[in-house]
């Protein structure tokens, strides 16, 4: 049983968050609370399993889109994740809905994680020719591969959507299990197919262990050995090179598209869209954060950045050194035309 509080306010969290290679910078929950089913949960900002309780209180935002505006309003700039709906109920209480309509609404481009039909508003869905205003993202489960139902919703309402799944060494990470999770994937209407390495920590390995045991009894005595002995981050690299063969073979992309702020210069959000990318693909770390520090300065900076290349103003402006402002300068232009 699931009992239903509500919030005095919107759960609104600010910070750099990193979603396989996308920055997000607000994180709003529409409800707060891990109650009912499933029960585990993969959350892809956190990169690790999350453990549900059968029953239990459930706080609900607002369900006024005004009121989460208002809060989206006194956020720093940058692409908003609403989450908080992996349950049935969203019909009755509209918190999620309300969640992300706020956030178009404020001028963020938007990220949905697993988004129930009833809290896909109308503002996300996607018109032909432009950038989306908002990705739904439907997150890989032990209980499930893929959210079929999920992504076909989402096709049907012209969401753009796609999935994340965690590369975990000895299950997830293979390539049968691989090309079985993204070709359903595909098949369901997922336009991509977001990889994250897991979390490696004692309470995640122990958490994995737990889902699997939950889902696959017969599997524990092999998969306690990958769990709890070897080192992910080792396994990462190889599982990347898998799963990128798969997403090739299933025909989907690997990493999702940037949604687009409504009131986002073009320049400015196809120049951020391609620094994350680049970032994405980049093995060297500190080029990589380098790359998003100008995918944030863009996003703060919010004039349009057309004029000031036009008048060769960029590099006068930029604050990230030269080298770098002339790789996004040189960009900008090539956006422009």
């Amino acid at each position: 049983m699931r009992i239903f509080e509500a919030a005095s306010s919107p759960a609104v969290r600010s910070g750099e968050f990193d979603l396989g290679g996308r920055r997000v910078a607000v994180r709003a929950l529409a409800y707060a609370g891990e109650a009912g089913p499933p029960r585990f949960r993969f959350d892809p900002l956190g990169r690790a399993l999350v453990a549900r309780s059968s029953s239990g209180t459930l706080v609900a935002g607002p369900s006024d889109p005004a009121e989460w505006t208002a809060a989206f309003a006194r956020a720093p700039a940058g692409p908003a994740l609403i989450e908080g709906a992996a349950f049935s109920g969203e019909g009755v209480r509209g918190s999620y809905r309300a969640a992300a309509e706020g956030s178009i609404a404020s001028g963020r481009g938007t990220y949905l994680l697993d988004p129930s039909d009833e809290g896909l508003p109308p503002s996300a869905s996607a018109r032909a020719g432009a950038r989306p205003p908002a990705v739904a993202l439907f997150a890989w489960a032990p209980e499930r591969d893929v959210n079929t139902d999920g992504l076909q919703r989402a096709r049907e309402r012209e969401v753009v959507a796609g999935i994340a799944v965690p590369l975990i060494p000895s299950w997830t990470s293979e390539e049968e299990p691989l090309d079985r999770i993204l070709g359903l994937a595909a098949a369901s209407g997922a336009v991509f197919a977001l990889p994250i390495a897991p979390a490696g920590d004692a309470e995640s390995r122990r958490l994995a262990v737990d889902a699997r045991t939950a889902v696959e009894p017969e599997a524990l005595e092999s998969f306690f050995d990958a769990a709890h002995h070897r080192a992910w981050e080792t396994d990462f690299p190889d599982a990347m090179r898998r799963f990128r063969r798969s997403a090739a073979r299933a025909g989907i992309s690997v990493l999702p598209p940037r949604p687009a702020s409504p009131i986002e210069p073009r320049a400015n959000a196809q120049a951020a869209d391609r620094l994350e990318s680049g970032a994405a693909g980049e093995s060297d770390e500190h080029r990589a954060s380098r790359l998003h520090a100008a995918v944030r300065w863009i996003d703060a900076f919010a004039r349009d950045l057309a004029p000031v290349v036009r008048d060769g103003n960029f590099l006068r402006v930029f604050p990230l050194g030269e080298e770098l402002g002339r790789e996004v300068e040189s960009i900008l232009r090539e956006e422009l035309g």
